[in-house]
């Protein structure tokens, strides 16, 4: 009888979810009404609420999230794209693998994907459809680039994730630099191909002076990304110090340096900040309910036992990362990974699997989740951003999603591409 309860829960939350209710309702409406069935405390849903964002490296995550606002507020992010296209605007599509790269830089700073999506594709893709791109195309373009987001370092998930599984932070940023940066050359090549192949993009001869001009203009960006990544890298900051730090300075460029940042602007740059922040924590919160849930219900016992029938390194690791990727197709990063981490890493590290190493496989099957249907939240981004149709932006995008998928397959066959950064701490 509480499986048939139990059943019919799901199917209702799901239909909830297909109209398009919030996904912290879904998930908040599955809990409590499986918790009844199972006769789980609600008072136990409350606690876990509470203790679920009652820890200290969580602290970064509103403040890389600010960081990403005063970035783009302070034209930092701007001045990196300058720079990006000064130094490959000589090749066809150039101002396509320029928007990439600079999507690449702005995750350097700020950590998330859909900021990434939103901030680089505001500035680029006007640009690209100027510069005889197709429209299409180029919304495409910077929903892919926004994918790196949460690989390059400093990333909320790599945050979240470290935080759910006991993992050092630092290590996991470490781990995501590599991986990261093959994610943006593998998508640059698929726009040099697709660019040179439609004779899309204006060519605009390489000066030096340009490129070392358009390079001087960014040197706050660079300084922004020296910050992160020698802060923690070096380990004179944690991550959540480094993510103060960064903001801290990205605050007094845009004031005090670019000056496109007015006193009378911050109330609404920090309303806009606490508003993403206060969807994300809530979602966290609740998906680590969720995750305790399922644990009672058995789902890691099943899921193990399923997955150790197949035999064998390869079958049981493509396993994993299969059911995050499909996982990933229909719940947001956050969730995906509070709910699936706990139950997956297990089972991989039983194998022989690194920890760090799978964390990074783990999150690259999360990020290309951002661009995979029916859920790909930087789809919709860029859709709302360009007000071309969704379903025209899958389809455009489709190029970028194999060659992140090649990326992913490599770094699951080679792990040291992951873990090499780490043999110099």
């Amino acid at each position: 009888m509480d499986g048939l309860l139990i059943t019919l829960i799901s199917l209702a939350v799901t239909a909830l979810f297909i109209v398009g209710v919030p996904i912290f309702l879904v998930i908040s409406l599955w809990v409590v009404g499986v918790s009844l069935v199972i006769d789980f405390t609600l008072a136990n849903v409350g606690v876990t609420l509470y203790e679920g964002l009652s820890f200290y490296g969580l602290l970064a995550l509103p403040l890389f999230i600010l960081t990403g606002d005063l970035i783009n507020a302070a034209g930092i992010a701007k001045r990196l794209s300058d720079f990006a296209y000064a130094c490959l605007g000589w090749l066809r599509g150039g101002l396509g693998m320029a928007s990439l790269g600079a999507c690449g830089m702005f995750a350097a700073i700020s950590g998330s994907n859909s900021a990434t999506t939103a901030t680089i594709g505001g500035i680029m893709h006007p640009e690209m459809t100027k510069g005889n791109y197709e429209t299409k195309f180029a919304a495409a373009t910077v929903a892919a680039g926004g994918t790196v987001g949460i690989i390059i370092p400093p990333s909320i998930i790599f945050i979240v994730y470290g935080f759910m599984m006991n993992l050092p932070i630092g290590d996991l940023f470490m781990a995501g630099l590599i991986p990261g940066i093959l994610m943006v050359i593998a998508m640059q090549l698929v726009c040099y191909w697709i660019c040179k192949k439609n004779g899309w993009g204006n060519i605009q001869s390489f000066q030096i002076k340009r490129a070392a001009k358009a390079g001087l203009r960014a040197w706050l960006g660079f300084l922004a990304i020296g910050i992160v990544l020698w802060g923690i890298y070096s380990g004179a900051f944690s991550p959540t110090e480094a993510a103060g730090m960064t903001t801290g300075f990205c605050l007094l460029a845009g004031v005090l340096v670019t000056r496109e940042i007015k006193i009378s602007a911050l109330p609404s740059i920090l309303m806009r900040s606490g508003q993403i922040t206060g969807m994300l924590a809530p979602l966290i919160a609740i998906s680590v309910v969720m995750q305790q849930v399922l644990s009672l219900l058995g789902a890691k016992e099943f899921l193990t036992e399923l997955i150790y029938q197949l035999g064998g390194y390869y079958p049981i690791l493509f396993a994993c990362l299969l059911i995050v990727l499909l996982a990933g197709t229909v719940l947001e990063s956050l969730p995906n990974t509070i709910i699936l981490a706990p139950i997956l890493a297990p089972i991989a590290a039983s194998i022989g699997v690194d920890p760090i190493h799978f964390a990074v496989l783990f999150l690259i099957g999360d990020a290309i989740g951002f661009i995979t249907p029916p859920y790909g939240l930087n789809l919709y981004v860029a859709s709302s951003m360009t007000g071309i149709p969704y379903l025209q932006l899958v389809r455009s995008t489709l190029p970028y999603l194999y060659a992140l998928m090649i990326t992913w397959v490599l770094v699951a066959f080679f792990p040291s591409l992951s873990l090499w950064m780490l043999s110099f701490t």
